[in-house]
C-alpha cells in the first residue's frame, strides 16, 4: 500500500477531474447573464435567462461528472488507500456549494488543493485550500473587509470571522486559542478574495497594521504574510495532535488507542507535517490493525464497497446514464443520510457509528441492498462466493447459515450487503 502511495497518482490520470481554469469562462458567463436578466427587459431579458440556464446546466453537468469520477477512481484504485486519504482530507476541509452556480467548486478544490498534496506537506495543502475559491466562497471570505482598510472605510464594510474561526478550530490547532486570536486571524485574512480570474490578494481590503495570532506577530498587508501565518499554524504542535486524533478516529476506531494517536502525532512533528510519513505511521502501527470492524461504514464507503463486491469497475460507472446514476447512486446516498457533497456544516461528516446506524438509515441501506444489485449487474454474483470474498474472516455464523437458505439469489445477495459484517469495517 505504501509503495502504491509513493508512486504516481494513476487514477487522476485515468479519470481526470474538473479544473477551475476550465470553468472560469462558464462561471463568468453565468454571472454576466444573471445580471443582464435582472437589468434588461423584454427579449433581451428572456435571452439572458436562457443563456444563464444553459451555463448553470453545464456547471451542474460538471458536478455530476465529478461524482462519477470520484466513484470510478475508488473502484479502480489498486489499493484504495489514496482514495480514502483524499476523502478524509476533503472532509477535513469541508466546503459546500452555496448555489447551483457554485456546484462544481467543491470538486475543483479536491482536485487542485487536496489530491496533489496527500503525500506532501500539510502546510502546502493548507495554503492551497485556504486560497481556493471554494473555501473563500463557502466561508464568506469575500464578504470580509478590514474595518480600517481603504475599502472598509469607504463602504463601511466589516469583518467576517468565519474562515478564521474554522481555520483555527477545525483545520489546524483545534484548541488553545481565544476570541482575540480569531479576530486577529480574520483581520490578517482580509486581503484574500476571489477575483474574476480566481483567488487574489487585494491590499485595499486588508486591515492595516500588525496582527497577533497565538502569540506571534504578523506585519505587512500582503499575501506572503498570510502564507507565513498558515505555515506557522500547520507546524504548531497542537495541529499535529488535533489532526492525528482525527486520522485515528476516521481510519481505526471512534475511540482510538491513545498509543496510536501519540505515534501519529510524533510522526507528524518529527517529519514537519509530511503526510506521507504520517500515512506510513498509520499503516505500520499494530494498533491500526487490532480493532477491525470497529467503524460503521458511512454511506459513501458502504456504496463503494458494495459496488466493488458486485464486480463493477470505474468504466461501468462512467458509462452510466446520468439519470440512472442519480437513481442508483446519488439518491440512495441521500436516503442513507449522506447526500453527495452536502455535509451538515463546516466540520464535515460525523464519525460516530450511532449517527449512521439508525432505523431510517438502515432501512435505506437494506432497500438498496435488496433492490439495486440486480439493476447494476446481470447475472448476480454467486452469493456463497460473494459472502466469502466480501467478508473473509469476518463472516459470521448466522450469515453463513442464512445466505444458502435464501429463497432467491437476489435475497441472498441482499443479505450479504445488508449484514452487520458488511456495514462495518
Amino acid at each position: 500500500m505504501l509503495a502504491v502511495l509513493r508512486g504516481a497518482d494513476t487514477m487522476a490520470t485515468k479519470y481526470p477531474g474538473p479544473q477551475l481554469a476550465d470553468l472560469t469562462e462558464t462561471l463568468l458567463r453565468a454571472d454576466t447573464m444573471l445580471r443582464t436578466s435582472r437589468r434588461a427587459t423584454g427579449e433581451a431579458a428572456k435571452t439572458a435567462r436562457q443563456d444563464y440556464r444553459q451555463a448553470i446546466a453545464r456547471l451542474e453537468g460538471v458536478t455530476l461528472l465529478a461524482a462519477k469520477t470520484t466513484i470510478a477512481r475508488a473502484l479502480d484504485a489498486p489499493d484504495g488507500f489514496r482514495e480514502r486519504l483524499v476523502q478524509f482530507w476533503a472532509d477535513h476541509f469541508t466546503t459546500v456549494a452555496r448555489s447551483r452556480r457554485d456546484s462544481p467548486l467543491p470538486a475543483t478544490l479536491v482536485e487542485e488543493a487536496i489530491r496533489p498534496y496527500v503525500t506532501d506537506r500539510f502546510a502546502d495543502m493548507l495554503k492551497a485550500v485556504i486560497q481556493h475559491p471554494a473555501m473563500l466562497g463557502y466561508l464568506d471570505q469575500s464578504a470580509s473587509f478590514g474595518p480600517n482598510s481603504r475599502i472598509g472605510q469607504r463602504r463601511t464594510k466589516g469583518l467576517n470571522e468565519n474562515l478564521a474561526r474554522e481555520l483555527l478550530e477545525l483545520h489546524t490547532v483545534g484548541s488553545g486559542y481565544g476570541q482575540d486570536d480569531v479576530t486577529q486571524m480574520a483581520e490578517l485574512l482580509t486581503g484574500l478574495t476571489v477575483g474574476k480570474k480566481g483567488p487574489t490578494f487585494d491590499p485595499r481590503r486588508a486591515e492595516p497594521g500588525p496582527e497577533t495570532v497565538l502569540g506571534k506577530i504578523y506585519d505587512g498587508d500582503k499575501l506572503e504574510t498570510v502564507l507565513k501565518a498558515l505555515e506557522d499554524l500547520a507546524e504548531h504542535p497542537a495541529t499535529a495532535a488535533h489532526v492525528a486524533r482525527k486520522l485515528a478516529v476516521h481510519f481505526v476506531a471512534d475511540q482510538p488507542n491513545e498509543g496510536l494517536v501519540q505515534a501519529l502525532t510524533d510522526a507528524w512533528r518529527n517529519s514537519g507535517g509530511d503526510l506521507l510519513a504520517v500515512a506510513e505511521s498509520l499503516l505500520t502501527q499494530p494498533a491500526s490493525w487490532s480493532r477491525l470492524q470497529e467503524k460503521a461504514r458511512q454511506p459513501f464507503d458502504f456504496t463503494i464497497a458494495a459496488l466493488r463486491a458486485l464486480g463493477l469497475d470505474g468504466a461501468d460507472v462512467m458509462r452510466m446514464a446520468d439519470d440512472a446514476f442519480r437513481q442508483m447512486i446519488l439518491h440512495p446516498l441521500a436516503a442513507m443520510g449522506q447526500p453527495w457533497q452536502r455535509p451538515p456544516g463546516p466540520d464535515g461528516w460525523p464519525e460516530a457509528a450511532e449517527v449512521w446506524i439508525t432505523p431510517e438509515a438502515m432501512a435505506a441501506r437494506i432497500t438498496w441492498a435488496m433492490d439495486m444489485p440486480s439493476r447494476l449487474v446481470n447475472p448476480l454474483p454467486d452469493p456463497a462466493a460473494l459472502m466469502t470474498t466480501a467478508l473473509g474472516t469476518h463472516l459470521g455464523e448466522r450469515l453463513a447459515w442464512a445466505v444458502p437458505r435464501s429463497e432467491t439469489i437476489r435475497e441472498a445477495v441482499g443479505l450479504v450487503l445488508a449484514s452487520p459484517e458488511f456495514n462495518r469495517r
